[in-house]
């Protein structure tokens, strides 16, 4: 039974603005661009937009409809729905757990790249040593991290209406005005940057391969905030005369979107700055903070537009780290009985104990590694490829065959709702998604043991 003194978002916009500001992060600023670049580019690209439109929005459908059928964070709402499966609401529990310390961590990266370009540093920062350098001192990162982490803390006391959905009614347009403005200076003014648009938009089957698939599904977890909660979360802050369907729609055009012009933005200008070197793409989180402050040096007002793009990232990087903290701090409120504020206070000290190890991974305990990983890169692994993947196949298990389709499409047709692609959902989360999600976790073992490396 829903709370009647629950938080709730005011409506459709506010639902949907903080959602897709859950979805669109660093994932989308880096991780795909990334991604697009190393499986072909506009095949990618394609494949990533098939399964949004049919796997992501199933998934995301599943999710909402759950969270607010039940009015409950991830534990509760699994509990009241099938206690056979209440060890799922926990692993859900665990994954924002884990990734919001290190994911913190690189949104303190990004502060202190902002504040150099604020303080007109972009020469230094465009030298080939300056990030790693950086990130193997011990105290700067630290305190970049803790303000990042703070500041997230600060919104989600605030709560749901004061806090979340205020700042993301402000952040996503803001973020999406900055990346359509540095996505046609770069293409307008950079030679060499058209033919990274080809590479990017246009589809070359000779790159298909199953990996590719692999890479997609892998990306619309980390991208679209699925697996971990959040929009179980979201979806019990959600008033019943909103719809699902259009509110699921509208998300994946926000994330997708984003993802598409991020990459439009970054690959053009690596492919400029790199003379057509497609090796240069295959950098990871590098590409954004060492092959592109040297493409913000090279340009008439670098420091400007430098500023500007880190700006944007700092705003992609808040409205997901809020997303996170506001579900594990949800979880808290409803299993403990805590306040918002004594929780926020625990997420806070608990994340500042984790991401510690992330941040002093790369400088005074650069020695230790966690099966041959930093602690960074394993907290990265454990969550987005192994739990992830479980925690969704078993979401598909339960709606698919012991609820049934018929009741996420009874929630979401509820107070004259309508729910045109009903039959793509029973399909899909009955048989495609399984399978699907098995081929990730798959994929990701084998990965880990060095059996295939994706």
């Amino acid at each position: 039974m829903k709370s009647e003194n629950r938080s709730s978002f005011t409506g459709k916009v506010g639902f949907v603005l903080a959602a897709a500001g859950s979805a669109v992060g660093l994932g989308n600023i880096w991780r795909f661009p990334y991604l697009a670049a190393k499986y072909g580019g506009g095949m990618f690209l394609l494949v990533y937009i098939i399964l949004a439109v049919t796997f992501g929005f199933s998934l995301m459908v599943a999710e909402i409809a759950i969270g607010r059928k039940t009015g409950q964070s991830a534990i509760g709402a699994f509990r009241q729905l099938n206690r056979r499966f209440s060890f799922v609401g926990y692993l859900a529990a665990i994954i924002p757990t884990i990734i919001l310390p290190y994911y913190s961590v690189i949104g303190g990266w990004v502060m202190k790249y902002l504040a150099g370009f604020v303080a007109g540093q972009s020469s230094a920062m465009a030298q080939d040593t300056y990030f790693t350098d950086y990130i193997a001192t011990a105290g700067e990162p630290v305190f970049w991290f803790l303000l990042f982490i703070g500041i997230t803390a600060v919104v989600v006391m605030l709560g749901v209406e004061k806090g979340i959905e205020n700042v993301s009614k402000f952040m996503m347009p803001v973020l999406i005005v900055l990346i359509l403005i540095i996505a046609v200076y770069t293409i307008v003014s950079m030679d060499g940057a058209w033919e990274g648009v080809v590479y990017y938009i246009k589809p070359d089957f000779s790159h298909f391969s199953l990996m590719t698939v692999v890479a997609a599904m892998g990306q619309l977890f980390y991208s679209m905030s699925l697996a971990m909660g959040i929009m179980i979360t979201f979806g019990s802050y959600m008033k019943k005369d909103i719809s699902i369907e259009n509110s699921t729609h509208q998300i994946e055009v926000f994330d997708t979107g984003v993802a598409f012009l991020a990459g439009l933005m970054i690959i053009p200008a690596v492919f400029a700055f790199s003379g057509g070197d497609q090796s240069a793409l295959g950098k990871g989180p590098s590409l954004m903070f060492i092959t592109l402050p040297k493409v913000f040096d090279t340009m008439p007002g670098g420091n400007l537009i430098g500023a500007a793009f880190f700006v944007m990232v700092l705003f992609a990087a808040l409205t997901s780290s809020i997303s996170l903290m506001e579900t594990i701090v949800s979880i808290f409120c409803d299993k403990l009985k805590m306040k918002r504020i004594p929780a926020c206070i625990l997420v806070f000290g608990i994340s500042v104990a984790l991401g510690l190890l992330s941040c002093f991974g790369y400088s005074i305990l650069s020695a230790v590694t966690v099966f041959g990983m930093t602690f960074l890169d394993f907290f990265d692994f454990i969550s987005n490829n192994v739990l992830m993947p479980i925690v969704a196949f078993a979401t598909c298990i339960l709606v698919g065959y012991i609820l049934k389709p018929k009741t996420v499409i009874e929630e979401a047709e509820a107070h004259g709702g309508t729910f045109k692609q009903k039959k793509l959902f029973s399909v899909m989360i009955r048989y495609i998604a399984p399978v699907c999600i098995v081929l990730i976790l798959v994929s990701s073992i084998l990965d880990f043991f060095g059996i295939v490396k994706i």
